[in-house]
């Protein structure tokens, strides 16, 4: 789940500046989730940008506008509207726009009404958590699950801080040590000699970006 909040409306009207006839853009499945680009999300921005003296020509919300054949078949479907449109403003996540703007055969300018913050996790109350930093190199078989990257504020491999207080974090003492919690499930498992392995230096070449996985050569 890409977890994304909207940007400032101010901040969107500016990137509008010089652009009169919008098409909006939304995503039916993470933003949807988390209510920044379903269809009363685009409906709220449609009234708003319409009465700042914007027309918005037309909408699509694609079940997942980063998938570019999805993408394409709702420009598909709205062709002539996207004639008449001076740009597209995308409430999605980073990845979305992107592809929006990779399927877009007109040329237009696309704009991110949202801002991207993190990848997380859904609870069962319905709370966003984040869980995994995408590092490329996972060592939750040797953490019990727990990602130190990601959990520990200094993303330790190899243990506690010094600074660790009763099992909290020195850095937000409402939060539970990362490496607490590791030693808790490791010792359930029965697994606590694995604490005893020194894990090396973490390979940030792995972690370097943009990534690309060929599926098709």
């Amino acid at each position: 789940m890409i977890i994304t909040e909207r940007k400032p409306l101010e901040e969107i009207l500016e990137s509008l500046k010089g652009h009169k006839n919008i098409f909006l853009i939304g995503c039916g499945e993470c933003s949807t989730t988390c209510k920044t680009g379903g269809e009363p999300e685009l409906a709220n921005m449609k009234a708003f940008l319409e009465e700042h003296g914007k027309r918005v020509i037309g909408s699509a919300i694609p079940n997942a506008p980063c998938i570019a054949a999805q993408t394409k078949t709702e420009f598909a479907k709205n062709i002539n509207k996207l004639r008449e449109a001076d740009a597209i403003l995308v409430l999605a996540c980073g990845l979305g726009v992107q592809s929006v703007k990779d399927s877009d055969r007109f040329s237009l300018e696309v704009l991110p009404a949202l801002n991207t913050v993190f990848g997380a996790v859904m609870d069962s109350k319905g709370n966003f958590q984040e869980k995994c930093s995408m590092c490329g190199e996972c060592v939750l078989g040797v953490t019990g699950g727990i990602c130190p990257v990601t959990l520990c504020p200094k993303g330790l491999l190899n243990g506690p801080c010094g600074g660790m207080d009763k099992g909290k974090c020195e850095v937000d003492k409402e939060r539970d040590c990362a490496w607490v919690l590791i030693y808790k499930e490791l010792e359930k498992r029965k697994k606590l000699d694995q604490m005893k392995k020194i894990h090396p230096p973490k390979d940030f070449k792995r972690a370097q970006r943009p990534h690309k996985v060929l599926m098709v050569k």
